[in-house]
């Protein structure tokens, strides 16, 4: 079977853009290599590959998608290699290339915040186009710290008021009363996660000085009993640990001029037995209702170390064995 061949050159500005495509040692371009027959080589500031046309052609879109995630100032992940690889071979260079081009906010430290999956992209989008949004799925998949980003942006942009951050504090029950210190201290340990994503947003200091303005509010589900919450940005975060009446209860807080994000994980419930998750009920309820957005993550989405994928994906299949009795004993 004959095929064309083609050989190409990418021209690279300096040595730091090299390592930052090819990665420390080379670690990027062994992956890149490993999933394409062409043959790809460095050679002082030039990247050659030949091999078929098509397969040349894939391996250029891919190198200029990354140098243009570098020219960013982004950091290049093993993950990045491995996503962008899957969107090229599988025709999804121009979604890959948008997804890319857009930036959700600018870190207090300069760095833009973007997707960096379809599904984080969808749920951005799901966020900047609907009042509800729900973000359901495993650990390290960016549920929250999109959240956070997607607030503190409206925030700036003068879209609300004020940002509320809420959820369960103590698996359902909230009880919060044996902890030492005032309500904010009891609270304080179990929206750390908000937190660190609003000090990388925001910086420490400034911060610090909109939750003592009460432009950031941090309270526990139950305090929002009886409110309405207009012109508001409201997070509920470990939302699968809400119970029905609960997650009724914060969904129609929802005020004029408002957004809510609702995110969790419902393979990681902790409440009480016989009691049921209010994430995992509404995301059936609502799942209809205009306005109203389920976004549904997966290992595939996960960003942080990539054996955190692996590990989902094998609880995922032990849950499933055991199901259908077929754990061993």
């Amino acid at each position: 079977m004959s095929f064309l061949t083609d050989e190409r050159v990418l021209e690279i500005n300096d040595r730091a853009e090299m390592i930052g495509v090819l990665g420390r040692n080379d670690e990027f371009l062994r992956e890149i290599q490993k999933a394409f027959d062409a043959t790809i080589l460095a050679r002082g500031n030039k990247i050659v590959f030949s091999g078929a046309d098509e397969e040349v052609s894939q391996i250029e879109n891919l190198f200029k998608e990354l140098l243009f995630l570098h020219r960013q100032g982004l950091p290049i992940t093993n993950q990045d290699i491995k996503y962008s690889i899957f969107m090229i071979k599988n025709d999804g260079s121009e979604k890959l290339h948008s997804m890319h081009a857009d930036t959700i906010i600018v870190t207090n430290r300069g760095r833009q915040v973007k997707a960096k999956t379809l599904v984080q992209w969808a749920y951005v989008d799901a966020v900047r186009t609907n009042n509800v949004t729900f973000g359901i799925g495993p650990a390290g998949t960016g549920k929250t710290y999109l959240a956070v980003a997607l607030a503190v942006l409206a925030l700036k942009n003068k879209e609300v008021e004020r940002i509320i951050l809420t959820r369960p504090a103590v698996e359902a029950g909230e009880k919060l009363g044996f902890l030492p210190g005032d309500m904010q201290d009891k609270v304080d340990p179990y929206l750390r996660p908000l937190y660190d994503a609003l000090y990388d947003m925001l910086g420490s200091e400034n911060f610090q000085k909109l939750l003592a303005k009460g432009t950031i509010e941090v309270a526990p589900l139950a305090f929002m009993r009886g409110r309405t919450l207009n012109d508001a940005f409201i997070i509920v975060d470990e939302a699968q640990n809400t119970t029905t009446e609960q997650m009724k209860m914060v969904l129609t807080r929802f005020g004029f001029g408002s957004k809510m994000v609702i995110t969790g994980d419902i393979t990681q419930i902790d409440l009480p037995s016989g009691k049921n998750s209010g994430l995992k009920e509404a995301s059936k309820v609502l799942e209809n209702v205009p306005g109203i957005s389920i976004i549904k993550f997966s290992e595939k989405d996960v960003v942080r170390h990539e054996i955190v994928g692996t590990i989902i994906k094998a609880y995922e299949r032990f849950e499933k064995s055991k199901e259908t009795g077929e754990t061993e004993k």
